[in-house]
């Protein structure tokens, strides 16, 4: 009896133990995190330049349809010579 009274403290110190630990170590978890968002790596900068760029060619190949079609209704448009190739 007297044992297992002698190493309940001990088993209750393991929880404090671990909670020091999580709150030791928290800063350095969060300094971690905040240069992992600050920072981009060449992969995600390149995946984010091709995102742009396709992005981008899709804008210019819908703004180019629509002025083809507005040049087929109304061909008397001044910018529709430019459309032509005239």
């Amino acid at each position: 009896m007297n044992r297992s009274l002698a190493l309940l403290p001990a088993l209750s110190l393991i929880g404090c133990v671990s909670t020091v630990t999580t709150v030791a170590t928290a800063p350095f978890r969060v300094a971690g995190k905040a240069v992992d968002v600050a920072t981009t790596s060449p992969a995600e900068r390149d995946r984010n330049y091709a995102h742009k760029m396709r992005k981008e060619h899709e804008r210019e190949e819908r703004d180019r349809k629509a002025l083809a079609k507005r040049c087929r209704q109304h061909p008397e448009e001044t910018d529709c010579g430019a459309a032509r190739g005239d």
